[in-house]
């Protein structure tokens, strides 16, 4: 349905985290974060896997590019 679940997801600050995105809508999405400097377009019914940190601990938002709207989330790094 559009939707990031879930919409927030906590990590270990200061560590490198393999992020898996899996796709369970039909149609494409870009997950997009201009706090993480990623973007990257995972088909409808796919999983794609997304490097990201070591960060600083924080708060870094992302989007569903294509679902600007519903598609939110938050990655905690704490």
């Amino acid at each position: 349905d559009h939707i990031f679940s879930p919409k927030e997801l906590k990590i270990p600050a200061h560590q490198k985290i393999k992020l898996i995105v899996d796709n369970q809508d039909p149609t494409a999405e870009e997950f997009e974060s201009y706090a993480l400097n990623r973007e990257k377009v995972v088909a409808g019914g796919k999983k794609i896997i997304v490097f990201i940190g070591p960060l600083k601990p924080g708060s870094y938002e992302y989007i569903g590019e294509f679902h600007k709207d519903t598609a939110k989330g938050v990655i905690v790094a704490q």
